[in-house]
């Protein structure tokens, strides 16, 4: 062993997931082992005495999800609810806590039954009908999820990192690209004004990529320095593919899972198998790429879903900027929920559970991780006080093993019953792509779009627009 080694690094990959918690996926990761690592380290995981009262009096105890539950790789069987003011109301058992109060993490399951009852009511062919709210206390077994449980153990598994603010997607996305989401608390936002850390690298002569698995990515409809960023800056995840094989990925490449109901983003309540399978994938493409004894994959969710954690989030954080919250003056001094994060390098000793000597992680650790490897000043305040990632890299010799060596992806015994509905994700990337301001024959910009119904036609329809806006920028760079 020796000290940190970050500067041997040359390549950054993350793949950011989708809305699952700590708990959910890592929670009994070492629970046979009374949450201890195999080199002795202390791992903040569930005993089984973690519990949520349902509203009749009664305690819903955690509980294992094993492969041959029902439905075991769609659960919970409907999806949580999101934003600002439900994991509020997770965490504190209400939408307007009182400035100082602290979370108590008893809100899930009462919470999960309303994001039920209102599924119902809106005749969501989306949610199983035999869903309980009993099921947000299901944690995922180690078994049942092997491939991650195995990169977990192998690697480094951090159990105090947190989604960088309480609420949806996009912010959270946001913080991780650019260390703020400019006050905004939903999903319901244009574009963000703000640098991103791909603009930032630019600036800097730095390459970078982002990579969507098999369409467009929408993290490059996020921010005004990637919209018009250079065409070969983006593709999909078989470009990726052959990138690591030939040795050349960037200093920093940015991976999105299909964020489709048929898709491997692990969004409750899509298919939890597919996203091992990405996992597998993408673990022995690295590994027999060139440049793997010089690379740190980094595997993140961008939030917690509405799924339950036991770990009350910090209240410590660094706001980013001057902006207030949109959602009742909110001050970006409050974590969101744990979410699941791995680390993964030859650099790397097995069995490893990283967290910083100072400081709380979450998605802008990233981001300074970046800014101390290529020398790049931060982007907000919060960026600039988070703690780096650096010293999980204690391994001056790599590693030569496979970590999956044996390892099988789990097949689901059911699939998702609505592929073809369309995600919320999924409009939102054909709502900015729509927007793009791409000139018609006639050099008129208004543009209407086609009807959009299906996950499929959203696909095509983003597919074409974004190869016309390529085609586009490429005639007037």
């Amino acid at each position: 062993m020796s000290g940190n080694q970050l500067g041997e690094i040359k390549h950054i990959v993350q793949l950011m997931l989708e809305n699952r918690s700590f708990d959910q996926m890592l929670g009994f990761l070492y629970a046979d082992a009374n949450n201890l690592s195999p080199s002795g380290q202390q791992y903040d995981g569930l005993t089984g005495t973690e519990s949520n009262p349902d509203g009749t009096g009664r305690d819903i105890f955690v509980y294992k999800i094993e492969s041959n539950s029902h439905h075991a790789y769609l659960m919970p069987g409907a999806d949580p609810g999101e934003g600002f003011y439900n994991t509020n109301t997770q965490l504190f058992g209400t939408q307007h806590p009182k400035p100082g109060t602290k979370p108590t993490n008893k809100g899930f399951v009462a919470n999960f039954k309303d994001a039920i009852a209102a599924d119902r009511a809106k005749h969501y062919p989306d949610t199983l009908p035999d869903t309980i709210s009993a099921e947000i206390m299901g944690m995922y077994a180690p078994e049942t999820l092997p491939v991650m449980s195995a990169l977990a153990r192998a690697y480094a598994v951090c159990d105090r990192w947190f989604a960088s603010v309480p609420t949806q997607t996009i912010p959270n996305r946001a913080f991780a690209a650019a260390g703020t989401s400019q006050g905004r608390l939903d999903n319901h936002v244009k574009s963000f004004t703000c640098p991103s850390i791909f603009g930032h690298l630019s600036a800097s002569k730095i390459d970078w990529a982002i990579y969507g698995y098999n369409g467009a990515p929408l993290t490059r409809m996020d921010f005004t320095d990637t919209i018009n960023a250079d065409p070969g800056h983006f593709g999909h995840f078989s470009d990726f593919t052959k990138r690591a094989a030939a040795g050349t990925l960037p200093a920093y490449t940015f991976l999105e899972p299909s964020f489709g109901a048929g898709g491997n983003s692990q969004h409750p309540n899509y298919n939890v198998a597919l996203g091992e399978q990405l996992l597998y994938d993408l673990y022995h493409q690295l590994l027999a790429s060139p440049g793997w004894n010089d690379t740190l994959l980094i595997i993140t969710y961008d939030e917690h879903g509405g799924n339950y954690d036991h770990v009350a989030p910090p209240d410590t954080a660094t706001p980013p900027d001057a902006l207030i919250g949109e959602f009742d003056g909110f001050d970006f001094k409050r974590y969101g929920v744990r979410i699941p994060a791995l680390l993964i390098s030859p650099r790397i000793k097995a069995g490893t559970v990283f967290r910083p000597a100072h400081g709380v992680v979450d998605h802008t650790s990233v981001l300074k991780t970046i800014g101390l490897r290529w020398n790049l000043q931060p982007l907000t305040n919060r960026d600039k006080n988070a703690p780096d990632l650096g010293d999980v890299l204690t391994l001056a010799v790599p590693r030569t093993d496979n970590a999956l060596q044996g390892v099988h992806v789990p097949v689901a015994q059911m699939d998702h019953p609505d592929q073809s509905l369309p995600s919320e994700l999924e409009k939102i990337h054909a709502m900015r792509v729509a927007q793009l301001p791409l000139p018609d024959e006639h050099a008129q910009f208004k543009h209407t779009p086609p009807s959009l119904a299906t996950s499929g036609a959203i696909h095509d329809y983003i597919e074409g627009r974004t190869a016309a806006w390529n085609e586009h920028l490429r005639r007037h760079q």
